[in-house]
């Protein structure tokens, strides 16, 4: 039957798309509903399209350094709607990539916006507001408004930049990361609300551009989910780039005028600081994406705004799943992609594993790039262990100082009785590739001892991974 299937995906970002690829592969009937663009957010408007921007920005800090490696660049400049270009094209080649991947597993894809009237049944009507790159249209046919059957359906619909009462994103002033990802032009000033992941690399590349920026963050922390120790490195880094920063502070109004916003900031010591900038970028966190799809009459039970779910991505109420943003932290699109796999080989009898979210890493894009996974070394004494720590500085690897980046840190946190590694946390160059060295040792169980027998390849940035972990035992040979 046509409008039958086996799993129905809501959602066609990271989580629901790779997941129904899973489907497929296991031989399962499989659809994806979706309102707007393949990819999701990741793809369309968020982890791909600032890479390309950020590396954008990348280069031309180096352009204007080039003297440094004994190069010559005259006058170096960029062009703001050339970079905003090159960066949607980015995201609309992989857009396609994904209907095409679609195509081949044999999965249908499901225009519109869904709802789920009763357990079995999806329900999808026109979108709302589509907003379909124009390079990847929606092609003439497809399936679209109706209603489609399915055993198990499975709740893959993201998140959204959440909004502060009275500084709601209006396109012009104050900017989510959808304005900030496209702007007409480059502004001369910026106020970002929020240090997390998604302001940080807005602020690192709005300030590379050449534009004056202060973050406000509310903890006393860049970074607030980061270890202290790294967050300070990279503060430090982020100040000496220009970049103005204000802890344990929050924005309490906000005026809008001609061409510039107006921010009052309530300081740590009870004091208020005016701040005027052109544009405002609120970076205060996202919120899942859940309203309309009959979740309250199914009586799904939610936790903090996202839908809860157990090992497995089963909600309460049988034949229904959740999976990626809209099923809590961490909200990233690696988790999305991992959680719908399990998901979809429970369904079929496999026996995944469960989800383990302390082996996920984070990832910041920021220049310098933080990366970690594990407990950062408070929440490991607070867990009660006791800890051995390694630390090893860029400046002592012999790559990072060829590269020109001889800042940074590999920090790693050790339980002292077992020798079991708790968590890696890394700041500076290319540390986003690195960390994934610690996430496989955390999943293998890896000791110390292990690490430290490890053969590292010379000369790379790797090396200071094995450097640190000598560190701990007090055996780092370049330090």
């Amino acid at each position: 039957m046509a409008n039958v299937y086996d799993i129905i995906f809501i959602g066609g970002g990271p989580g629901g798309y790779y997941a129904a690829i899973r489907a497929a592969q296991l031989g399962m009937k499989a659809a994806v509903v979706e309102r707007e663009h393949l990819g999701g957010i990741c793809l369309n408007w968020g982890c791909i399209p600032t890479k390309a921007l950020l590396r954008s920005a990348e280069i031309y800090s180096h352009m204007q350094h080039a003297d440094a490696f004994g190069l010559s660049v005259e006058k170096p400049a960029y062009d703001t709607s050339a970079m905003v270009k090159r960066s949607r094209s980015v995201s609309g080649q992989l857009s396609g990539g994904v209907g095409f991947l679609m195509k081949k597993n044999k999965v249908d894809v499901i225009w519109g916006e869904a709802s789920i009237p009763k357990a079995g049944t999806v329900k999808v009507s026109k979108s709302k507001k589509p907003v379909v790159e124009p390079q990847n249209p929606v092609p003439k046919g497809t399936l679209g408004e109706g209603d489609y059957t399915a055993k198990h359906i499975v709740v893959a619909t993201g998140a959204r930049p959440r909004a502060l009462p009275g500084m709601e994103p209006d396109g012009e002033h104050i900017w989510s990361y959808f304005e900030a990802m496209a702007p007409k032009e480059m502004p001369k000033s910026l106020i970002v609300m929020g240090s997390g992941a998604i302001g940080i690399e807005f602020a690192s590349f709005y300030r590379t551009m050449g534009a004056e920026v202060t973050v406000v963050e509310l903890m006393s922390q860049v970074m607030p989910v980061e270890d202290t120790e790294i967050s300070k490195h990279a503060q430090k880094r982020f100040e000496k780039q220009g970049m103005n920063i204000l802890l344990e502070a929050k924005v309490s109004k906000l005026e809008k005028g001609k061409g510039q916003v107006t921010a009052t900031v309530e300081l740590k010591d009870g004091k208020t600081q005016t701040l005027k900038a052109e544009k405002l970028i609120s970076a205060v966190g996202v919120i899942g994406n859940t309203e309309g799809l009959g979740l309250e009459s199914l009586g799904i039970e939610m936790d903090r705004g996202t839908i809860k779910t157990d090992d497995y991505c089963r909600t309460n109420v049988a034949g229904i799943y959740a999976i990626g943003d809209v099923a809590g932290a961490p909200m990233l699109a690696h988790k999305a992609e991992h959680e719908g796999a399990i998901c979809v080989e429970a369904i079929a009898g496999l026996k995944p594993h469960k989800m383990e979210k302390s082996k996920i890493a984070g990832c910041t894009y920021c220049h310098p790039q933080v990366a970690s996974v594990g407990l950062t070394e408070r929440a490991a004494k607070e867990a009660g262990h006791d800890i051995k720590v390694g630390r090893f500085n860029f400046a002592g690897n012999g790559k990072a100082i060829a590269l020109g980046e001889p800042e940074g840190m590999v920090k790693t946190i050790f339980d002292k009785k077992t020798g079991q590694l708790l968590g890696a946390h890394l700041v500076g160059a290319e540390v986003t590739e690195l960390i994934q060295g610690f996430v496989i040792a955390m999943n293998l169980e890896t000791t110390e001892q292990e690490l430290i027998n490890a053969v590292f390849p010379h000369p790379t940035l790797s090396e200071m991974m094995h450097e640190s972990v000598l560190d701990s035992e007090g055996r780092a040979m370049h330090s």
